[in-house]
């Protein structure tokens, strides 16, 4: 900014295991989403490395980034990001449509996906028609559509009032428990951590400051290093 030299996200070194529920904490500006972003492979780190899978993210090319975001990792936003004219299935449907999957394999999948965050019935409707909550299970539905090993959920549940909230949180919750899904989320509310992560890390000006385990989430057994 200027002359002055502001670090996104300052010597950050953590390990998150396959299968963990992990929370990032801060405030506004603390470097939650540039963590989340280079975990994505959204931006690129100007120093260090970001390992996923024994994958250095910071040595892949575009094209060796696209299919990691395709088939390593989902990612859900708090602003849905739907495209308007699509109805839901073509939105669920897009990343099969990137991945070039087969087109006679595809309407089993979105329908499998989105039977599981229950909008199976609303499959022709587009997300001006849906509620903020039904527009955040699609937004889960497209996520999980490549049934990817880590989701990244950058303050999932900022739109939406709280009884909605907590639906997708243990959506969330369950792909964790039920399919080992390991769970890296963003947010800015202590409470809604301490429900649902079973450990929490704290951010503030870039810098990591705190790495907690939180006993009273429930924890599947992490199953090896992811990342």
């Amino acid at each position: 900014m200027g002359q002055t030299l502001i670090r996104a996200v300052d010597g950050v070194s953590l390990e998150v295991g396959a299968g963990e529920f992990v929370a990032l904490l801060g405030s506004s500006g603390s470097g939650k989403s540039s963590l989340l972003n280079l975990i994505a492979g959204l931006d690129h780190p100007s120093s260090g490395s970001v390992i996923v899978e024994a994958k250095n993210l910071a040595q892949l090319s575009r094209v060796e980034l696209a299919k990691y975001r395709l088939h390593t990792v989902g990612m859900v936003f708090q602003s849905f990001n739907l495209v308007p004219s699509m109805t839901l299935a073509e939105n669920v449907e897009l990343p099969l449509r990137f991945a070039e999957v087969d087109r006679s394999k595809r309407p089993h999948l979105v329908r499998d996906a989105l039977d599981r965050v229950g909008l199976s019935a609303r499959m022709a409707h587009h997300p001006s028609e849906l509620s903020g909550g039904e527009q955040q299970r699609a937004s889960l539905a497209r996520a999980l559509i490549n049934r990817p090993k880590l989701l990244l959920a950058d303050e999932p549940t900022g739109n939406l009032d709280s009884q909605t909230g907590t639906e997708i949180m243990d959506l969330i919750r369950e792909f964790n428990q039920l399919l080992g899904m390991t769970i890296v989320m963003v947010t800015h509310e202590r409470a809604l951590a301490e429900r649902y992560a079973a450990r929490m890390l704290f951010l503030a000006d870039g810098k990591l400051t705190g790495d907690r385990i939180n006993p009273s989430a429930v924890e599947r057994i992490p199953t090896g290093k992811m990342l």
